[in-house]
């Protein structure tokens, strides 16, 4: 049974080796893009790439995605704050027919305006 689980250590530590692939940037930058994102909660990727080619780093923009500081909330507000920040702006409109009894058709529009 030992050579048997030799074996399969042995096959494991094999299948998952390391294949190579994109070499790690150094701790040094993945602070500064922790820092860069931690103080500009606004900056996305794309942004802080390209403060960091400005400062001479040519780091992948997957990369700096992945070393971001990840947030819990949503992105931008959620629907009640929309909804609260808009209403003097929310116009509502609609457009229908209604049938009479005599089969004639009323064409009628409603329109309702939020509070100036």
């Amino acid at each position: 049974m030992r050579w048997h689980r030799a074996g399969f250590h042995r096959y494991w530590r094999w299948k998952s080796r390391r294949m190579g692939g994109r070499p790690q940037i150094e701790a040094e930058l993945r602070v500064l893009i922790r820092r860069m994102s931690l103080e500009n909660p606004l900056w996305g990727a794309p942004r802080i790439q390209g403060e960091l080619l400005k400062l001479g780093f040519e780091v992948a923009q997957s990369s700096v995605a992945k070393y971001m500081v990840k947030r819990r909330g949503p992105p931008s507000q959620g629907w009640r704050a929309f909804l609260r920040n808009h209403v003097p702006d929310v116009a509502a409109m609609d457009l229908f027919v209604v049938p009479t009894l005599g089969f004639d058709l009323l064409y009628a529009f409603l329109a309702v305006v939020g509070p100036c």
